[in-house]
């Protein structure tokens, strides 16, 4: 059970730091002496923005991917401790499906949370 957390924050470090240094855009710099017409300065204004696009789909994608791999695996967790409850004690099978289904909630609203700044990420920065 160890090794797994310890895989499991590994990956999701891992995810964290590819997401912040993919979605920071390189800045295209020019060291020449020459004045730049105005098609090249449009030119360098659409690759900065392509490449701006891409890496708010990145962090957006990326984002996502977290949120919705750890609720999922939250949510697994919580119906597998749910059922081992109701097998234990089946009479308070009420009770625990109540809290269950409300702890589902909370980790379902917490995965929508991050699509919707995901969304926001990708229309509005």
């Amino acid at each position: 059970m160890k090794l797994m957390k310890k895989t499991l924050i590994t990956l999701l470090l891992l995810f964290v730091a590819f997401g912040v240094f993919s979605a920071v855009a390189p800045a295209s710099v020019s060291y020449a002496a020459e004045e730049t017409t105005a098609t090249e300065e449009t030119e360098e204004a659409e690759a900065a923005e392509d490449n701006s696009t891409a890496g708010k789909a990145i962090a957006a994608a990326i984002s996502i991917g977290i949120a919705a791999g750890l609720g999922t695996l939250g949510m697994g967790l919580c119906v597998g401790k749910a059922a081992e409850g109701i097998a234990r004690q089946p009479e308070a099978e009420g009770k625990i499906r109540t809290t269950m289904i409300l702890g589902i909630v909370f980790i379902e609203t917490a995965v929508l949370y991050a699509l919707v700044v995901s969304i926001l990420i990708i229309f509005v920065l």
